[in-house]
């Protein structure tokens, strides 16, 4: 995983760093930046921690944040798209902080009991947990659950909004946002049945499988939308505002 996220980031280095010098510094921006980098600083604990017994703790309590901070992003996008609704922003940021504290609690209480033991490799140590537990599908029950609620948030609010908004940028926010929380629903179902049928070992595998993507479809994502602003731009020659995408413009 670390291998293709540095694959995938030397494809689109060009690309991201013209956003990063040309963009304006806002909020939005500084997301983006830990949506990005943070699954590195992930995969860099994970390797390190699997030849070190003492950081059993790092890598699983830091998984969630990847997937959270990819999730913020579309949270602002719902956000714009409801008008700025702060009663709707309000309930959004209160189930995501409590998909923070769920997986939080749970890796917290499952790696104390991580076995750290001696591979079939000489002098090769690392954490190897025998079970996290019955309640370690509850943190993906409640991201499909969430993940569900944004979607039909976006197809609402894209029925209401069909015939009177047809412009591109309107259109690409909406793929957008349907895409990623459709892939996001797949995986999050996935592993859902996965951390009650499979091995620690699979299911792992599986849950930070999902929060790579997931934060490379977000970014990715991101950028895109910033590519067709900017296209618009240097056509019209009218900024349409989406660097900074739900902080200024109600249409970013």
């Amino acid at each position: 995983m670390a291998t293709a996220w540095i694959y995938n980031y030397a494809c689109s280095l060009d690309e991201e760093w013209t956003f990063l010098l040309r963009s304006r510094w806002t909020k939005m921006k500084g997301l983006y930046i830990v949506t990005r980098f943070l699954p590195l600083i992930l995969f860099a604990s994970g390797l390190y921690s699997a030849f070190r017994s003492s950081t059993c703790m790092v890598h699983p309590c830091l998984d969630p944040v990847s997937t959270v901070s990819s999730e913020w992003v579309f949270i602002l996008r719902t956000y714009v798209l409801w008008n700025k609704n702060r009663i709707l922003l309000a309930a959004m940021l209160c189930f995501s902080f409590t998909f923070i504290a769920t997986p939080f609690g749970i890796a917290f209480a499952t790696a104390i009991t991580a076995a750290c033991a001696t591979g079939s490799i000489p002098g090769i140590t690392g954490c190897y947990q025998t079970s996290i537990g019955f309640w370690n599908f509850v943190p993906f029950l409640l991201l499909s659950v969430f993940q569900l609620g944004l979607l039909i948030l976006t197809l609402i609010r894209a029925i209401q909004d069909w015939r009177t908004n047809t412009g591109h940028l309107y259109v690409v926010l909406v793929n957008h946002n349907i895409s990623y929380y459709a892939c996001g629903l797949l995986f999050s179902l996935t592993n859902m049945f996965t951390s009650l049928l499979l091995h620690h070992s699979y299911r792992s595998a599986w849950y930070q499988f999902q929060g790579m993507i997931l934060a490379i479809l977000a970014t990715h994502m991101h950028l895109h939308l910033w590519q067709v602003n900017q296209h618009l731009h240097d056509s019209t020659g009218a900024l349409v505002s989406m660097s900074d995408i739900s902080f200024d413009n109600p249409m970013a």
